[in-house]
């Protein structure tokens, strides 16, 4: 995976991505750091927050025929100690302060 095509992932990110990056961005979460389509592993996680070892991602409808990828992709991030949580594209854009809020519950901010 190169660093282009990562690039490319950035460029192209989707409105619920560029809506929750607002937030998740220079620190406004707990003093914390987050990524965004960072490399981990074969895998390129949506947003990922290195120091507390969570990982975000966002799901779209191309992912209600995709559980079983999501689900190895999810257990092998579990095996190497990150915590995996989901939302909707469309729960991001509808209820952005709901999903912000129930990052901060888990990381404890």
């Amino acid at each position: 995976m190169s660093q282009e095509f990562v690039r490319q992932l950035r460029a192209n990110q989707t409105d619920a991505e560029a809506k929750l990056w607002q937030h998740l961005r220079r620190k406004q979460i707990g003093g914390l750091r987050f990524r965004r389509q960072f490399p981990l592993g074969p895998y390129i996680v949506d947003f990922v927050c290195v120091g507390k070892q969570l990982v975000i991602e966002l799901d779209g409808g191309q992912h209600a025929d995709r559980i079983a990828e999501d689900g190895h992709r999810t257990e092998w991030l579990r095996s190497r100690g990150f915590e995996v949580i989901r939302f909707w594209n469309n729960e991001v854009l509808s209820n952005t302060e709901g999903v912000v809020a129930a990052i901060m519950r888990r990381l404890g901010s």
